[in-house]
C-alpha cells in the first residue's frame, strides 16, 4: 500500500438524512472529510491532472450524494461516499468521515461523526 494521500476536509453540504421525520423535512449541514490513498508518483512526474484525482470533481460527486437521496444512518451515507471515492481506479483506499454536528441529541456536544475505511480487494 502506498503512503501517498490526498485529503479533502471540511466539505459542508446540506442534506436530509436521519431517522426522524423532522431531520428529513428540515435538513441539516453535514461535514465530510475524505483521505484517499493512491500512488502520486505518476502525477508528480507528469504534472498532469489526469494522473491524479481531480479533487474539485471529487468534491462535486460527494456533494451530490450528501444532497441527494436521504438515508437513515450516517453509516450508510459514509459507505455511499466511499463508493464515490473508489469509482476512480487510481484510488486504492478511502477513509471517509461524516460529521453530523446538529444531530438531535438533547445534550450539549461538539460533534457526532462516523469514520469508515474501504479498500480495493
Amino acid at each position: 500500500m502506498t503512503a501517498d494521500r490526498i485529503s479533502l476536509t471540511g466539505l459542508r453540504v446540506r442534506g436530509h438524512h436521519g431517522v426522524f421525520d423532522f431531520e428529513r423535512a428540515d435538513g441539516q449541514d453535514f461535514v465530510i472529510d475524505v483521505i484517499l490513498e493512491l500512488d502520486l508518483a505518476p502525477a508528480a512526474a507528469s504534472d498532469e491532472v489526469t494522473d491524479t484525482v481531480h479533487y474539485g470533481e471529487l468534491a462535486g460527486g460527494l456533494a451530490e450524494v450528501v444532497a441527494g437521496e436521504p438515508v437513515n444512518l450516517i453509516e450508510t451515507l459514509a459507505q455511499r461516499l466511499a463508493d464515490v471515492c473508489l469509482r476512480d481506479p487510481l484510488v486504492l483506499a478511502a477513509t471517509v468521515t461524516v460529521h453530523k454536528p446538529q444531530a438531535p441529541i438533547p445534550h450539549e456536544f461538539a460533534d457526532v461523526a462516523v469514520t469508515i475505511r474501504r479498500a480495493r480487494p
